[in-house]
């Protein structure tokens, strides 16, 4: 068994079908392509974008980036979203948020197309996902937690899972995504009584509440399996996790690392459904 569930074997494990995907689409006349719509140039942001573009690069999948200004109106956003829905070269959006605080959000999210809408910002498909429906996209970063899962053989039934974090972007949809996996959930968040004790009775704990380190060697009981979500930079300017990753791996059964883990997994879901996009215009 292996104690460290890195991210880059199950990124190579997805890179076989989705090169394959990818070939039988070219060869039908169709190149799948994404748009990246970004406000600004926050330093996060590039880096995502940076890694999304060598792994599409190295998957040969098209990727487009929007800049936009990051002072840019409401208005003129929504008709950017528009170009891209009515483009029909270009089979997934991403929008980067957080948006500008001059661009509402709950009013974007209904002005993407739901087809092309590949990290699940739409109302459409979070009701999909909510609701057990498949024809829809989750977001990247649960999905890429359940991959690594299943690539190490991980069983979820029945298991006892604490969630830290109740977010939209990973803590709720990953929570949904546990319950489809005949787990049981407990979700924890910053009111949680006793979280410690919480995390200590769970059989596997997942961390996403991105807080470096603050799950400290007293949270976990020894074997359990934690899934490092979070990314954060500590006080010395290194990545870290929000899990205290050398105090706890002592005790753990297994642990995913940060970096190197969840985050690495990401772009390739990304990808999938890209490809999936791509495949349902045929």
């Amino acid at each position: 068994m292996e104690k460290l569930l890195k991210g880059n074997a199950v990124v190579a494990a997805i890179k076989e079908d989705i090169l394959a995907e990818v070939a039988q689409l070219k060869a039908q006349g169709v190149e799948p392509m994404m748009a990246i719509v970004r406000c600004g140039a926050r330093g996060d942001d590039i880096a995502y974008e940076n890694s999304a573009k060598k792994r599409f690069a190295g998957l040969e999948i098209g990727l487009k980036v929007v800049e936009l200004p990051e002072d840019i109106g409401q208005n003129d956003f929504v008709q950017e979203l528009h170009k891209l829905n009515e483009d029909k070269s270009i089979h997934g959006v991403l929008v980067f948020r957080p948006l500008p605080k001059q661009i509402d959000e709950n009013i974007i999210k209904y002005h993407l197309d739901s087809a092309k809408d590949v990290d699940c910002m739409t109302p459409i498909n979070i009701a999909k996902l909510f609701s057990g429906d498949s024809s829809g996209y989750a977001p990247c970063t649960p999905e890429a937690v359940i991959e690594l899962l299943d690539f190490y053989g991980i069983d979820l039934k029945g298991k006892k899972v604490t969630l830290i974090g109740r977010s939209m972007v990973v803590g709720k949809p990953l929570a949904i995504l546990l319950l489809q996996r005949h787990a049981t959930v407990t979700i924890c968040h910053t009111r949680t009584k006793d979280l410690p004790q919480t995390v200590q009775n769970a059989d596997l704990v997942i961390a996403a509440a991105g807080k470096a380190k603050m799950i400290a060697a007293d949270f976990i009981t020894p074997g359990q399996i934690v899934i490092d979500v979070g990314i954060n930079v500590d006080q010395d300017g290194n990545l870290c996790g929000d899990v205290d990753f050398e105090a706890v791996m002592e005790k753990v059964l297994q642990i995913t690392p940060v970096p190197g883990g969840i985050g690495t997994v990401t772009t390739s879901c990304l990808a999938k459904h890209v490809v999936t996009a791509a495949q349902k215009t045929l």
